[in-house]
This record gives C-alpha cells, sequence and structure tokens, in this order.
C-alpha cells in the first residue's frame, strides 16, 4: 500500500466519523496530510474506499484548488488574513469552500459573472451569487472569484477570502439525497464588506489563478474516479465469481466476461488520461480532454457494473446511487458541453500532435 494512502487510511481510522466531512477533515489535520506535500492519488484512493462519495468530494476539491490559491498568497502576505485562515485550515481547524461557480445564467460561463467585487482604498465589496459550491454550508471561509471590472476579459477577475460568518453573507443548502457530507449549497453574498486584506493576489490576475488550479482539480477528479473504478470493478468481480449461474458462476459466462472486460479498457482509459495529462506541456487542453473522458469512462464502467450486479445495485448506497452521485464529473469544475467548446478551440494543436 502506497505510504499517503497507508497514512489516510490510519487518520481516517481514528475520525470519530468518516461521514462527516468535518471529521475527516480534522483527522486528516491531525495527521498531517493537508499541507500540500500529499500524494493526490493516495489520499483519494484512501478516502474514496472509507468515505461516501459527498464527503470525498468535499475534501477533493480543497486540497486540489482551495488549498493552494490559500498557499500560493501566503508566500506574499504572511501576517494577513489569508495566512491565518490556511493555519487553520492545514491543521484541519476549519474547511473551506472554493466558489467560483456563478448563479444562474452564468454556470461555466466566467466571463459572463455577475458576482462584482468594488474596490475602494481600504475595502472591497461583494455582491452576487455563487451556485452549487461544495462546503458552502460547513466552510469557515469561502474563496470568491469576481468581477471587479466591468470587461468581458480575463483579467477582469479577483479572489476575495470571505468568512462565511460576515455581514450579508448567506448559505443556503442545496438539497437532494445525494452527495451527502458535501455540504452542497449556494452562497448569496449582499453587500458583504471586508478590508482589502481580504484580497487574494493581486485583482486582475483572478482568472489565471482559477485556470491553473482548476487543472489540476480535473486531475484530482481523475484520479478519485481511478481508485472508484478500481473498488467498483473489484468488488462485481467478487460478486461475479461467488454468484452461481446454472452449474458454474456468473464470472464463467462469456458474455458476462467480455462485458466486465470492456469495463477494464474504460478504467485504463482513465488511468491513460491521467498519466497523459501529467507529461503534457498544455495543461489548459489536456485537463479539458482528461475532464471530458474522465467523466464518459466512469459513468460506462459504473453504468455496466450496476447491470452485472443486478438488484443489489439498487440497495441502500448500491451502485445505482453512486453512479447518480458519479454523474457530477460531468458537472462540477465545469459542464462537459462547455469543455467540449473549449476543445474544439484547439483542433489544429490537437489534429497536429502539439497536444501531448
Amino acid at each position: 500500500m502506497p505510504e499517503t494512502t497507508a497514512r489516510t487510511a490510519a487518520a481516517l481510522r481514528a475520525a470519530s466519523s468518516t461521514r462527516d466531512a468535518r471529521a475527516v477533515w480534522r483527522a486528516l489535520g491531525e495527521h498531517g496530510l493537508l499541507t500540500g506535500a500529499e500524494d493526490l492519488g493516495g489520499l483519494l484512493a484512501a478516502l474514496d474506499g472509507h468515505c461516501p462519495a459527498g464527503v470525498v468530494l468535499s475534501v477533493c476539491v480543497q486540497v486540489a484548488a482551495a488549498v493552494p490559491v490559500l498557499r500560493e498568497h501566503v508566500g506574499t502576505d504572511p501576517d494577513g488574513p489569508a495566512a491565518k485562515a490556511y493555519e487553520d485550515v492545514v491543521r484541519g481547524n476549519s474547511t473551506l469552500a472554493f466558489a467560483a461557480t456563478d448563479g444562474v445564467g452564468a454556470g461555466s460561463d466566467l466571463m459572463g459573472m455577475a458576482t462584482t467585487a468594488r474596490l475602494d482604498d481600504d475595502s472591497v465589496v461583494l455582491d452576487g451569487a455563487k451556485r452549487w459550491i461544495t462546503n458552502a454550508c460547513t466552510a469557515g471561509h469561502a474563496l470568491v472569484l469576481a468581477r471587479y471590472r466591468p470587461q468581458r476579459h480575463f483579467t477582469s477577475f479577483l479572489w476575495v477570502l470571505v468568512p462565511t460568518d460576515a455581514p450579508g453573507v448567506r448559505a443556503v443548502a442545496a438539497g437532494g439525497p445525494l452527495l451527502a457530507g458535501a455540504g452542497l449549497g449556494d452562497l448569496h453574498l449582499d453587500g458583504v464588506r471586508l478590508d482589502r486584506g481580504h484580497l487574494v493576489g493581486r485583482p486582475g490576475r483572478g482568472l489565471v489563478t482559477f485556470a491553473r488550479h482548476a487543472a489540476t482539480e480535473r486531475l484530482a477528479g481523475g484520479l478519485w474516479a481511478a481508485a472508484m473504478c478500481r473498488r467498483v470493478l473489484a468488488d462485481t468481480h467478487r460478486r461475479l465469481t461467488t454468484r452461481p449461474l446454472g452449474d458454474a458462476t456468473a464470472w464463467d459466462n462469456p458474455a458476462i466476461r467480455e462485458r466486465y472486460a470492456r469495463c477494464l479498457v474504460e478504467a485504463w482509459r482513465i488511468d491513460a488520461a491521467c498519466a497523459a495529462y501529467r507529461a503534457s506541456d498544455r495543461p489548459m487542453t489536456t485537463g479539458m480532454l482528461l475532464k471530458v473522458s474522465v467523466a464518459d469512462s466512469l459513468d460506462a464502467v459504473l453504468t455496466e457494473c450496476a447491470r452485472l450486479v443486478g438488484a443489489d445495485a439498487f440497495a441502500a448506497g448500491g451502485l445505482a446511487q453512486l453512479r447518480a452521485e458519479a454523474g457530477m464529473f460531468a458537472t462540477a469544475g465545469g459542464a462537459t458541453g462547455a469543455m467540449l467548446a473549449g476543445i474544439a478551440d484547439h483542433v489544429p494543436d490537437l489534429l497536429g500532435g502539439s497536444a501531448r
């Protein structure tokens, strides 16, 4: 077992509950797994094996995107609010939300963002709404991406670290039975006034920072999907080899073996996509390719495995529920349609073989 997977498993055994995202985060922090040096694949594999999907999602987004954004800024402002928040977060004392996606009407179109930040000499004032944000209902702070200039240009955005108990901040749970533990909700910002020390990075660099860390978040999603596939495929294989079918077992049926083998091919594609991303010098393009391919392959594996295990897929917490929850791989962090539109913009590079 890889070192990070073993350390994470030990941390989870010490957690008061593996179904409570804050308890899991606290245990990871106490075991020194949130400083940024951890192996994302090992961390997510252990989480996937012990925690519900909603809890894994709450950690995945933080370690892949939100915490790195804060860590970058701490080096330039070691005494500011971000530095204190960062220490609380990596020690497991507080959780964080990565609030980029805007309210109704914008979604994955960040250029169309309506959440605004008004700057003066001493303060920043936020107005708007962030929709379907992981940890919105549980985080102590939210990293909010906002527009501070009206121009539809990548330099028109900035990050603000927003205490979720600040006046004018309201979190509304997204509701629904899926992804329990993710703290999903909408953040409403109504005249939220903070001193300029809460700016994270320079104004104008918000979208650049987002793009860089969103690409890492997509890799994290791929690594989590790979771990999920391995777990589900191992469990499905065990069920097939022990389920009687005629004078043999279900696994002895050639048609069933072929269907299962196709799932192995899809799982291999996820691993290959992650490897291609890591080897690429074009993280933006390969990040989009990774996200689309992971969502498609994961859905194919979970759909087929659910069919192979039959009625057991509909038991509480079974594969039917997991497949529905895994649908967020095609939406969270950029909808598949938006990713495909971005991929189409790079046709010359991709057909020319320069995207690796």
